[in-house]
């Protein structure tokens, strides 16, 4: 076999007519405009293939083999977006860890679209979903192996990489058990809609407090806090 570029990475000698990678980003880019344009069947198997294509620990030739699996679905299914005769209207630049990117979205946000069901992606949100992540963290195992419910209402639960559940660990005490006006407010935030503005929130400066909400758990400012996101969702 051949050289085989690196996954979800620029391949400026690529002799297919345009890169798998970069239809992938393209399709993430896109993905408002063409999502409705794809049935389930086809949707399916793009999942499957994405998964292979984001696995960290896979081979590199089976996870670039399902990148042009998946971009072959995509041209065939949408080719007036992503056929041969696209390729000049999709301007790709490399990112500068290496990753091919179309107008700021990469391969793997087309996987967190379509897999992890939610848009924390792309330049301006791709970031936040980043630094939320970057938090600290307990995922659904730990959490059982500690006596808790991963599962339970008005936890916020984002989906990290590979699909995986993390529960930001501020919502907890030191022995595991949920803060009861992290209860309260993640419910006042709608955080089962919205897990990542309702994790935002709790983690951002913020003016009135003077601080980011997490770091007042535990001071006996449990009222205001739960005044301050009643006052926030009422005002919108």
């Amino acid at each position: 076999m051949g050289h085989v570029p690196p996954p979800q990475h620029f391949d400026p000698e690529s002799e297919e007519p345009l890169d798998a990678y970069v239809v992938l980003a393209a399709a993430a880019a896109k993905w408002g405009l063409v999502a409705g344009r794809i049935e389930r069947a086809t949707r399916d198997r793009l999942a499957e293939l994405l998964d292979l294509v984001r696995a960290g620990g896979r081979d590199p030739d089976i996870r670039f083999d399902a990148a042009r699996q998946a971009a072959g679905l995509l041209r065939e299914r949408v080719p007036e977006e992503f056929g041969e005769d696209a390729g000049a209207r999709l301007v790709a630049t490399p990112a500068a860890d290496g990753r091919v990117t179309v107008q700021g979205f990469a391969p793997e946000d087309l996987a967190i679209l379509l897999i992890d069901g939610h848009r924390m992606v792309g330049p301006v949100l791709g970031p936040v979903r980043e630094r939320l992540l970057a938090q600290p963290a307990l995922d659904a195992e730990e959490l059982r192996r500690c006596g808790g419910d991963p599962f339970a209402p008005d936890l916020i639960r984002l989906r990290g990489t590979g699909g995986q559940v993390r529960l930001p660990r501020f919502q907890f005490s030191e022995d595991t058990l949920p803060w009861p006006v992290v209860l309260e407010v993640n419910g006042l935030l709608a955080a089962d809609r919205d897990p990542w503005g309702a994790a935002d929130w709790w983690l951002s400066a913020n003016a009135w407090l003077g601080t980011s909400p997490a770091r007042l758990l535990g001071t006996g400012r449990d009222r205001q806090l739960a005044d301050t996101a009643r006052f926030l969702m009422e005002d919108e």
